[in-house]
C-alpha cells in the first residue's frame, strides 16, 4: 500500500464500531489500519481460500487431538479390563469370617491409592509417558 492516502468517510452501527474500536486497542493499532487490512482482504479475492486453509489447518490439528484422546480412552477401558480380569482369577472369595478385616484394610489401601493418583496427577510421572503410543502390530499369533 502506497503511502498516498485518500480520506474516506463512512458510517458504522454502534455496536460494530465498538467491536472496532476494541480490537484496535487490544492489538495496539490504529482503526484505520484495522479497516484497511480488513478491506484489503475483503476484496482481494483470496479470503475464500484463505479462510478454508486456516480451517483446514484447524481441523487437522482437531482431528489430531481427537485421535489421542481416542487413543488414551482405549487404553484407559484395557487397563481398567486387564486389572479386573487379573484381579477376579487371583483373588477368591473370602470367608465371611474375614470379610470385615478385608474391608477394612481395602479402605486403608483405597485411601492410599487415591493419595498416590492425585500426587501422580498433580507431579508425574505419567502413564501415556511410560507406554509407547507408536506400538508396532504384532504378528498373527504372537503375543
Amino acid at each position: 500500500m502506497s503511502g498516498l492516502r485518500i480520506k474516506h468517510t463512512f458510517r458504522l452501527p454502534p455496536d460494530l464500531s465498538a467491536q472496532l474500536a476494541d480490537y484496535a486497542a487490544r492489538k495496539r493499532v490504529t482503526q484505520a489500519l484495522v479497516m484497511e487490512t480488513a478491506l484489503s482482504s475483503f476484496l482481494s479475492g483470496d479470503s475464500g481460500e484463505h479462510l478454508e486453509a486456516v480451517l483446514s489447518r484447524r481441523l487437522d490439528r482437531l482431528s489430531r487431538q481427537a485421535d489421542r484422546l481416542a487413543w488414551h480412552v482405549e487404553l484407559s477401558n484395557e487397563t481398567l479390563a486387564l486389572f479386573v480380569r487379573f484381579w477376579l482369577v487371583n483373588n477368591p472369595p473370602l470367608p465371611d469370617t474375614a470379610l470385615a478385616a478385608a474391608q477394612a484394610m481395602g479402605k486403608e489401601r483405597w485411601e492410599r491409592f487415591i493419595e498416590t493418583l492425585n500426587r501422580r496427577m498433580e507431579f508425574g510421572p505419567r502413564l501415556k509417558n511410560e507406554i509407547s503410543q507408536d506400538i508396532e502390530p504384532s504378528e498373527p499369533g504372537e503375543h
